[in-house]
């Protein structure tokens, strides 16, 4: 009997608004190529399970205050939920959803053994004190606290958060547990059992996808010329990683405007600018110009590390790139990624150009359990290895499929989900 429209949650709609409708029509597209394993594919349009939390905290002044927060698992079949927790004005529940169910297939994709996970506070971070901040942190972590644990769900950082946030999220949840249990969460601080090479991680995967593409479409790094949206942990890393390879970053954006050198910016004496002043705007060794602007600029690699939906139907005709690498969750909405591949636009999908930062996560979770933790070079020759078998084997099913890579992308994850989910079976 089927289901009257009405009757169907309005987050199982691939046309609800919202980042979780993008990720429904992503996998109605892969469906046809998934075979016997599409009677499965229902499983990865609704989320195994949902927790909306309130979060009250006494701010400085005495008055208490509250905030909303998410946790969702995504999908579990092939390990615990893995994924970052993003303090935001702006999270929604759509949003969550969506960033949930892109790290199951982002994990799947490079084959660490991960459920998708994600958690967000509808929160402005820079509205709160340090104080206020830890509380906020502290009391989310034990509202979802039956959720998250070393071998059911393990939180990271995401946007506005960092390892003291984690720090704080480690102790909480041991404190609660009555032991430290530093395998809770990753990107901590190193002396809290964190992992050399995380902080860089994720702009170094970007780094090296970028290179797999421009050695198959023969491109030469140095002299490429880069864009990047986003200038943090993400475009950061990958815009100095860039620059220290010989192409040259023309332009850069962020949330307090654009900058354009065309003989390319020092990324060093960007990154120093944008730590002590907050932002790109007012750096000396680059031109400001209209935030618009960017996306029209000729370059061979433009590098969306920001938030989702940056590229949309709107600007993606007059992007000029060879490359668009998705070092940001979601930076592309489906009708763009439309226009982008009937321009022969090239677009390396979020799922595997940013996976370097869970893939490190994964080494952290690792050497926590055993205490036994490696070199910052045994870690990146680990990561270069694992990104680069990846990128190998989504480029051969995009060819011989002749699929965009980001299709290809989710034909290899979502058969790895629906084979462990086909082989556990369904309890009782």
């Amino acid at each position: 009997m089927l289901e009257h429209p009405s009757a169907i949650p309005s987050y199982l709609d691939p046309n609800h608004l919202g980042p979780w409708g993008t990720f429904l029509q992503q996998v109605d597209r892969v469906t046809p190529y998934l075979g016997p394993l599409s009677r499965w594919v229902e499983t990865l349009k609704r989320p195994k399970r949902i927790l909306i939390v309130d979060v009250p905290i006494a701010l400085d002044d005495g008055t208490v205050t509250h905030f909303e927060g998410y946790r969702v698992h995504h999908n579990l079949s092939r390990g615990p939920g893995k994924g970052g927790v993003r303090f935001h004005q702006d999270v929604t529940l759509s949003e969550v959803m969506a960033l949930a169910a892109w790290m199951s297939i982002k994990n799947a994709a490079v084959n660490v053994p991960y459920g998708g996970a994600k958690g967000g506070i509808r929160v402005d971070p820079r509205d709160l004190t340090l104080g206020e901040l830890e509380r906020m942190t502290r009391r989310y972590t034990s509202e979802i606290n039956l959720l998250i644990g070393p071998q059911t769900d393990i939180p990271a950082p995401d946007v506005n958060t960092n390892e003291q946030i984690m720090a704080w999220m480690m102790d909480t949840y041991s404190m609660n547990q009555g032991k430290t249990a530093t395998g809770v969460v990753t990107g901590k601080p190193i002396s809290l059992g964190g992992s050399l090479g995380r902080h860089d991680a994720t702009g170094h995967g970007v780094f090296v996808m970028s290179g797999e593409a421009a050695l198959r479409l023969g491109i030469d790094i140095v002299g490429a010329r880069v864009i990047v949206q986003g200038f943090g942990n993400v475009g950061g890393v990958a815009a100095r990683l860039f620059a220290d390879a010989g192409a040259k970053v023309i332009a850069v954006q962020d949330h307090t405007g654009t900058i354009f050198a065309g003989g390319g910016v020092d990324t060093r004496a960007l990154q120093a600018h944008v730590d002590s002043t907050g932002g790109v705007a007012g750096f000396h060794g680059a031109e400001a110009i209209a935030n618009d602007a960017f996306w029209g600029i000729e370059t061979e690699f433009l590098i969306p590390a920001a938030l989702e939906g940056q590229i949309n139907e709107h600007n993606a005709q007059r992007i000029r790139a060879k490359v668009v690498v998705e070092g940001a969750n979601g930076p592309t909405t489906t009708g763009a990624d439309d226009i982008l591949h009937d321009r022969g636009v090239l677009v390396i999908p979020d799922v595997i150009a940013n996976a370097g930062g869970v893939t490190v996560s994964y080494f952290e979770w690792v050497q926590d359990f055993s205490s036994f933790f490696w070199s910052e070079e045994e870690i990146n020759q680990r990561l270069d290895r694992i990104m680069r078998e990846a990128f190998t084997v989504i480029w051969g099913v995009a060819e011989e499929h002749k699929i965009s890579l980001r299709t290809a992308a989710f034909v290899v994850a979502c058969t790895r989900i629906l084979r462990a989910r086909e082989v556990r079976g369904l309890y009782p």
